[in-house]
């Protein structure tokens, strides 16, 4: 009995020619009409096996009936034993193609390319005016809306630039101890204003100890805000020091430059003709919270000749200085230092004529302090 089956199944199946077996090929696009083979010669169908038991359908329970059904039905299974294969035409098929075109669904790339943008951020530039920035003041609803509008006013008056401030800065206050000669020196300035307008007063000069004083100006000067950083100056400058006094227009610019460089540089004109510059600078490098280094450096310069004063053309004076100063408090901060300065060019040349020094090195000690 055993043997009769499998010769049965065996006969059932059929053996393919090259020896593999038709039920194990992949059949899945024979389903398509019009594959009969043209020439082929028609076997006759292989008796139908007799099922050896009736499958029953699983009853769904009310469990999984009651299961929402998230996936689509599969399709009916293709039985392959029944199917005449000899009468399927293989020759026009690329079964690598149509194996890919089943992961993936054909896309026409065509189709998909976006329209043109006939509006939105498309259109030329018009020239309608900007629309008006809303100010929803929920508070006039609860209160006065006059009395909210002058509140209004004096705060922006307030934080937004109308405070006023007032500074003074002395800068430098030296004792200068150089060879064979002592002076001292001040430097400072005050201003009084706001972020965008201020009144300046600077002050400078020099002196030898137990001497008159060598050389000193005075400069009142208008400043506005130019930019984030920096201040356009003009104004008057007027010399006391040395004599005859002289008055100068004064225009200039004084900020921080990049990397932290605070620079102050300045045009004068004398009310006979004279014209000289100036440009100053430092840089406060921090070594600890209380302890700065400060480089500084100044150099003086003038278009022509001033034989009364002894001021030559060309680059005048040039001064370098290290100075380490202890802020006790921010306000209030001692320094020592040393100090080169010399006399250039036809200036120093109109020195020696006149016996006088050409400058050198000294050592210096003093105070910066502001309030």
């Amino acid at each position: 009995m055993i043997w009769g089956l499998a010769l049965l199944a065996v006969a059932t199946i059929g053996i393919a020619p090259g020896g593999v077996s038709a039920g194990a090929q992949d059949h899945a696009m024979h389903g398509m009409p019009g594959m009969a083979m043209p020439g082929a010669t028609a076997k006759p169908a292989p008796a139908k096996p007799k099922p050896v038991a009736k499958m029953r359908a699983a009853k769904p329970t009310a469990k999984r009936a009651a299961r929402p059904q998230l996936r689509a039905t599969a399709p009916a299974p293709v039985d392959h034993a029944q199917m005449d294969h000899s009468r399927m035409d293989h020759s026009g098929m690329n079964h690598a193609a149509a194996g890919a075109a089943t992961d993936s669904m054909p896309m026409d790339q065509g189709a998909m390319a976006s329209p043109a943008a006939k509006a939105g951020t498309d259109l030329p530039a018009g020239d309608a005016p900007a629309p008006a920035v809303p100010m929803p003041h929920y508070a006039d609803r609860v209160w006065d809306p006059a009395a909210m509008a002058r509140a209004r006013d004096v705060m922006m008056r307030e934080e937004g630039g109308g405070q006023t401030f007032a500074q003074v800065m002395l800068d430098l206050a030296e004792l200068q101890v150089r060879d064979g000669r002592d002076g001292y020196r001040w430097e400072g300035e005050a201003w009084f204003g706001g972020d965008i307008h201020r009144a300046v007063v600077k002050s400078e000069g020099e002196g030898d100890l137990g001497d008159r004083l060598e050389a000193a100006e005075v400069q009142a000067l208008y400043a506005r805000a130019i930019g984030p950083y920096f201040n356009l100056q003009a104004g008057v400058r007027h010399d006391i020091r040395p004599g005859p006094a002289r008055t100068y227009a004064t225009i200039g610019v004084e900020g921080l430059a990049p990397y932290w460089f605070e620079v102050d540089a300045a045009a004068f004109v004398a009310t006979t003709g004279e014209v000289l510059g100036r440009v100053e600078g430092y840089y406060d490098q921090r070594l600890t919270q209380r302890w700065i280094l400060q480089p500084r450096a100044e150099v003086n310069l003038s278009v022509q000749d001033v034989r009364r004063r002894g001021i030559g053309s060309g680059i005048t004076d040039a001064e370098l200085g290290l100075r380490l100063r202890y802020e006790i408090r921010r306000e209030f901060a001692p320094y020592v230092g040393v100090s080169w300065e010399r006399r250039l060019g036809d200036t120093a040349r109109f020195a020696r004529g006149a016996g006088e020094d050409t400058g050198g090195i000294g050592v210096v000690a003093g105070l910066r302090a502001w309030f």
